[in-house]
């Protein structure tokens, strides 16, 4: 991603498994994008303002421009995050430049 990138999709969303098959569904008002991993093998649907996907280990990150309007996870069962402590963390970071070296 160019530093062209870093100002039109400024903001920066992390997802952390937790050892738990859970789904997740992100919305955005601005654009979306995968960063650092490939979108099929990670079995990730990314759109112009959405992404949703399944994560157990690792992290997913996207970066976007915009304003978070959503964000949804479960955990295998269906059980949303408010209720579950299975689910992933979800971190949100806003005005986060690819070059930061504590990000990536």
């Amino acid at each position: 991603m160019s530093a062209e990138a870093d100002e039109t999709l400024p903001h920066l969303v992390t997802i952390v498994g937790s050892g738990v098959p859970s789904n997740y569904e992100i919305t955005v008002d601005g654009e979306i994008e995968l960063v650092g991993a490939d979108p099929l093998e990670e079995a990730t649907v990314v759109t112009d303002h959405s992404a949703e996907g399944a994560v157990e280990t690792g992290v997913m990150r996207f970066r976007f421009s915009g304003e978070m309007a959503n964000i949804h996870v479960v955990d295998w069962n269906g059980i949303p995050a408010s209720d579950s402590p299975s689910t992933p963390d979800v971190h949100i970071d806003y005005g986060v430049s690819r070059t930061d070296p504590n990000r990536f």
